[in-house]
């Protein structure tokens, strides 16, 4: 019997010897998330979605009144008029050799920037209607009907559902058991979730609070509904030395 007992712990060592687990603990990201802001000052005229909404790439989000927009381009059009009847006058004085030709091409000059001016402004129309760049969720929003729209101020934030990775944190120690490509399983215990992934990036730089260094898993969640902020596990089979 002690004989028997003494078999099964060997060979329990040697199974052990031969492979073993790290198991790491992670968070699943989007590898897509988009800040949404205007290309022009308004104030929000339309917003059709809110948090939590799934959009289609090209949906309409909001809309932004167009009287800034108007009054920008109503101005360059008063502008060029001015200068293209000036010019029509400034042709004849100088057929008459009553202006010099400096005066008449400074003229011409000015006609032509203020066309572009006036076109940059025509072309403005298109960015009061804000459309999804591709699919994803709404996940944050920062304006509503009737406020302020301002250039490179935030107001959606889009998480592109199809696109997601895990994120993990290795220990030095740990390190080198790890590279671009490495195979994982990937665990998502909340909806019961496993699947095969691997490392697609090693970020070169250790949080100096724990020595750790984050990495990025890819990995192919199907038709699973996975969400950004969920738990994950990443098991690593290894060779022990």
């Amino acid at each position: 019997m002690g004989l028997l007992r003494l078999f099964i712990v060997s060979m329990l060592v040697i199974s052990y010897s031969l492979s073993s687990e790290l198991v790491l603990s992670g968070s699943v990201v989007s590898d897509n998330q988009k800040v949404l802001t205007s290309r022009n000052m308004g104030y929000v005229k339309e917003m059709l979605v809110s948090e939590g909404d799934l959009v289609k790439k090209g949906q309409l989000l909001y809309v932004i009144d167009p009287i800034e927009v108007n009054a920008a381009e109503q101005m360059n059009q008063n502008q060029l008029d001015n200068i293209m009847t000036n010019l029509v006058r400034h042709e004849r004085l100088y057929a008459k050799g009553m202006v010099s030709k400096y005066d008449l091409e400074n003229l011409r000059l000015a006609a032509k920037n203020q066309k572009q001016m006036l076109a940059i402004s025509k072309a403005q129309d298109k960015y009061l209607r804000v459309t999804a760049p591709n699919d994803g969720i709404i996940v944050a929003k920062h304006l509503n009907e009737g406020e302020m729209a301002t250039p490179g101020m935030p107001a959606l934030v889009l998480t592109d559902l199809d696109k997601l990775k895990i994120v993990i944190e290795i220990g030095e120690s740990d390190l080198s058991l790890f590279e671009v490509g490495t195979p994982l399983k990937v665990q998502v215990p909340s909806v019961n979730f496993e699947t095969k992934g691997s490392v697609s990036a090693i970020i070169p730089a250790s949080n100096p609070m724990t020595h750790k260094f984050r990495a990025k898993v890819s990995f192919d969640k199907g038709e699973k509904m996975i969400y950004p902020g969920m738990f994950a596990r990443i098991v690593l089979e290894r060779e022990s030395k």
